[in-house]
């Protein structure tokens, strides 16, 4: 298929939710707004990051925490800035699936973490270095690779993001669609997960539907289903994993 070719994986279309709970856009920036320090704590969990949620809260509240390093701070500091920085965007209609959104989230995202931040590897001054993802015992994953100008990777955003526009009508697929196509391309040396469910959540909460967080208490699982993405090239486990972390049709807890 078309669509597989241009993002570089595939997935059981059938098993993505046909209906999806949707709000007005007012109603789900609000829930974002309101769940912000969930937000920042559950990302910076899946990135190793020590900050307790108490931390998070008290560091969102304009109160430093001691004991921690500068660059722990740095990371929720930035999570915390480029989930305000999406809630403008969509408020105001300014949202879009392109790469202009894309960098300027990045740039703030992995700002003072990554190699560089806010353009494509190969755009900047570094060119050779390509980076590469640990899969534990299964070895490393390697994207593209890095080279000036990157107008292959460019190439690759442009396609799969028009691909996605014109063969995925559900915001909320093409939204789990673009978070996967963003991790496994590494368009960026770092922050590619990060700033790929921003913009997975720019694309739903842009269509009134609630913004997805990865729980904390869930990020083994994202991980090991991750590493088997990478390793296959099959993203139907991390659609059905995402559309359990959706909080209108996460499964009813046990009793």
């Amino acid at each position: 298929m078309y669509l597989f070719i241009e993002l570089g994986f595939r997935w059981d279309r059938a098993s993505v939710p046909a209906h999806v709970p949707t709000h007005s856009v007012e109603r789900a920036c609000y829930r974002f707004q309101r769940m912000l320090p969930e937000f920042v704590w559950d990302a910076s969990m899946l990135e190793g990051n020590p900050f307790t949620f108490p931390e998070v809260k008290t560091l969102l509240d304009g109160v430093t925490v001691g004991g921690r390093k500068v660059t722990d701070q740095e990371q929720i500091l930035n999570l915390a800035e480029s989930s305000k920085h999406l809630l403008a965007l969509v408020k105001k209609g300014q949202f879009s699936l392109d790469r202009a959104t894309f960098c300027t989230l990045h740039g703030i995202v992995a700002r003072h973490e990554a190699l560089e931040w806010g353009h494509f590897r190969g755009e900047g001054t570094e060119t050779n270095y390509t980076p590469d993802v640990a899969l534990g015992e299964h070895g490393r994953y390697t994207p593209l690779p890095t080279v000036a100008g990157a107008q292959e990777l460019r190439q690759r955003f442009l396609q799969g993001t028009q691909a996605l526009r014109e063969q995925v009508a559900s915001p909320f697929e093409q939204g789990m669609a673009f978070f996967l196509f963003g991790a496994l391309q590494q368009f960026f040396f770092d922050g590619n997960k990060r700033t790929s469910r921003f913009m997975m959540n720019g694309i739903l909460m842009s269509a009134g539907i609630d913004a997805i967080s990865v729980p904390a208490a869930r990020a083994q699982e994202f991980n090991e289903k991750m590493v088997q993405f990478y390793l296959t090239q099959d993203a139907t486990e991390m659609m059905q994993f995402l559309v359990t972390c959706h909080p209108e049709l996460a499964p009813a807890p046990m009793k």
